[in-house]
């Protein structure tokens, strides 16, 4: 080879990889995803440990006067789970090949998360209408807190999974979507384990020493 041809060489073009490299590559970039996905959630469980404290903290003031306990929220945590469950039945079929079972049980997980905010927001419009209970109350405002900044997390995992579906619907290999669901599957079950909790904290009522216990503020 001429040296005029080694200058012409484009080694960062990926025709130049060879089949090896090429996997290799690619190997690498989804353990680079599920690396990152996991390092957000580590944040967003330290987002929600460091409200929790702040909930218990401020359980101890004379002023707190806990909310009532609505039962929607009951429904609420079994659609979350339905919709964690269809996540995982995804994740089946695609191992499967169920390429119809696949799709429905996507845009069920997708539809029951839909819902479960739904039902979020039906569980505000029944907590403002209890006159007693107002937003100056600290748990009122700390449960108005905690469940718009679980939904939000949700509608930005709902974005994932829009396009998803799209890339479906443009007929694309399963082979190349499977990591998306993957990593969808796994938000989707951290989110609902950290309904789980918030949801036994905002039905601690008056239970304020076991609470302090447990964020470590009482021995």
């Amino acid at each position: 080879m001429t040296l005029f041809n080694q200058l012409m060489l484009k080694p960062w073009e990926e025709t130049g990889l060879t089949n090896q490299a090429r996997r290799y590559s690619g190997s690498t970039k989804e353990a680079d995803k599920k690396v990152a996905l996991k390092v957000f959630l580590g944040v967003i469980a330290v987002v929600f440990t460091l409200l929790i404290v702040a909930y218990a903290a401020r359980m101890g003031y004379e002023d707190w006067r806990p909310g009532p306990e609505i039962k929607l929220l009951w429904i609420n945590t079994a659609v979350l789970f339905i919709a964690s469950i269809f996540f995982e039945l995804t994740r089946y079929s695609i191992r499967q090949q169920k390429v119809n079972f696949f799709r429905i049980s996507l845009l069920s997980a997708g539809f029951f998360t839909l819902l479960f905010l739904y039902g979020q927001y039906q569980a505000w419009l029944q907590l403002d209408s209890m006159t007693y209970f107002k937003v100056t109350n600290p748990a009122i405002a700390f449960f108005y807190l905690i469940t718009s900044l679980h939904g939000m997390h949700l509608i930005g995992g709902l974005a994932v999974w829009a396009r998803t579906c799209l890339r479906i619907i443009s007929y694309s290999e399963i082979s190349k979507i499977r990591q998306s669901i993957d990593l969808c599957a796994l938000y989707w079950h951290f989110l609902f384990l950290v309904w789980l909790v918030l949801f036994g904290l905002l039905f601690t009522g008056n239970n304020l020493d076991y609470l302090l216990i447990m964020c470590g503020i009482k021995s």
